[in-house]
């Protein structure tokens, strides 16, 4: 049976994980007799967020690992323990907290710093050409992981796309319900809530993402 790394960033959509995406994306890969691991970085999250207001939560502080293990129902572990000769494929939902904790891209654009550890695993999948997924916000990692011209997606926004060009990465403008496919990097990305305005929208790309990468492993 194959295995797949998924990196979480947090739960919830404007602090850390998109939690529908991730969702989406665990249910995929079991529907497609894959299993899953979960994994997210042992670190502070940049800031909290009251999803009911959309406002910074003065004076609150949380772990990136420890939210994770909301959506993973507890079942989760640094990023420092995945590697990748024990996965067949990788995984990484949107959400801010992609563009926050994971990296800096949402404070810093094409400037962003990327957490050290969860490059290093990105990497390594990328060295291993080990087919990889990324949603959402998150192909702006996969921009710096694989660079030199490598085609990815965020959808359609200009200025994002534009970081994106910056960071490496050759954009191609997406529909939600669809993907892009680098074949020689075993790389597909697809919009998910950058433009889906329905579960149901961010679904079908998130799940054509899942099962064309599980096809390449």
């Amino acid at each position: 049976m194959k295995r797949v790394a998924v990196i979480l960033s947090g739960s919830g959509v404007f602090d850390g994980t998109e939690i529908h995406e991730a969702v989406i994306s665990l249910l995929a890969i079991r529907e497609n007799g894959a299993q899953y691991e979960c994994f997210a970085p042992d670190m502070t999250q940049l800031h909290v967020i009251n999803h009911l207001t959309g406002e910074v939560a003065d004076g609150e502080s949380r772990s990136v690992l420890v939210e994770s293990a909301r959506i993973a129902r507890g079942s989760v572990k640094p990023v420092t323990a995945c590697k990748v000769e024990d996965f067949d494929a990788l995984i990484l939902p949107g959400g801010f907290g992609a563009a926050k904790n994971l990296c800096t891209f949402a404070i810093d654009g094409p400037e962003c710093k990327i957490n050290e550890d969860v490059l290093a695993v990105c990497k390594a999948f990328a060295n291993a050409k080990k087919p990889a997924g990324y949603a959402c916000i998150a192909p702006v990692l996969a921009a710096a992981v694989y660079g030199s011209g490598h085609k990815v997606t965020i959808g359609n926004d200009k200025d994002t796309a534009g970081g994106v060009e910056e960071l490496g990465g050759s954009h191609v403008d997406c529909p939600v319900t669809e993907i892009i496919v680098d074949a020689n990097a075993k790389l597909v990305t697809t919009p998910a809530y950058m433009l889906a305005s329905d579960i149901l929208e961010a679904k079908a790309g998130i799940d054509k993402m899942v099962a064309t990468v599980l096809a390449m492993a």
